[in-house]
């Protein structure tokens, strides 16, 4: 005989779908417990755990469950229309999140293409703006961050800001780029110690820092088309 708890909070913390999730990952539960966390409560004397349970046995597997009707969720002791609805929505958010792709913002064939089209961007900026192009391994863009804004003079930048956001996106390569107010794109010296500490934290993390190119008022400057990278 299997052994249920009435309620949820009756269980072993440890034990409960909510804290199993927040502890060991989605995916470390099984179906039932992901469901009892979307319907949250069961009905009387009873958990949200055995109306999950309830619920799979009235349907022979996940695909008859997605293609349920609102009626027919609704037959299930314990499921009302409220809950049904909260059904049916998940089953399509997760259909629509199953279709989507990540979007592609143009693909980087030199630092010529990109520095020409960051001057349109960014030539008329009045502050200092640090941005980061996050590339897969095709060098499509698959994400661009404005990792900073600062003064005129000074850039605070760190590059645990910038990489972090390379891992998030699991970028395989990066380009960095920041613009110079003055409109003059001449690298300081403070450009060039940024730009090597950059490729060091990027060849620690398997991340390659591809260029680090500043903007001016009508021309740029790649780093890397002058051997600093």
């Amino acid at each position: 005989m299997r052994l249920t708890h009435n309620l949820i909070k009756e269980m072993p913390k440890l034990s409960r779908p909510r804290e199993r999730l927040e502890n060991d990952g989605e995916k470390a539960l099984s179906t039932h417990e992901l469901l009892a966390i979307l319907l949250r409560t069961g009905p009387k004397d009873s958990s949200a755990v055995d109306l999950s349970m309830s619920l799979l046995a009235s349907f022979e597997d996940l695909y008859y469950l997605k293609t349920a009707s609102l009626e027919e969720l609704m037959c299930v002791n314990g499921i009302g229309r409220t809950k049904a609805i909260e059904i049916r929505a998940a089953i399509e958010l997760g259909s629509r999140i199953a279709l989507a792709t990540q979007e592609k913002k143009g693909q980087v064939t030199s630092s010529h293409t990109i520095g020409k089209r960051l001057i349109k961007e960014m030539k008329d900026l009045q502050q200092e703006h640090v941005i980061t192009l996050f590339l897969n391994t095709k060098n499509e863009i698959i994400k661009k961050e404005t990792i900073f804004v600062g003064g005129l003079s000074q850039s605070v930048a760190h590059p645990r800001e910038i990489f972090r956001g390379a891992v998030r996106y699991a970028a395989a390569r990066i380009i960095v780029a920041h613009n110079h107010p003055s409109g003059n794109p001449t690298p300081s010296d403070a450009d060039f110690a940024f730009t090597k500490r950059m490729a060091t934290c990027g060849e620690l993390m398997g991340i390659e820092l591809l260029d680090h190119i500043i903007i001016g008022s009508d021309s740029y400057i790649s780093l890397k088309e002058m051997g600093a990278i």
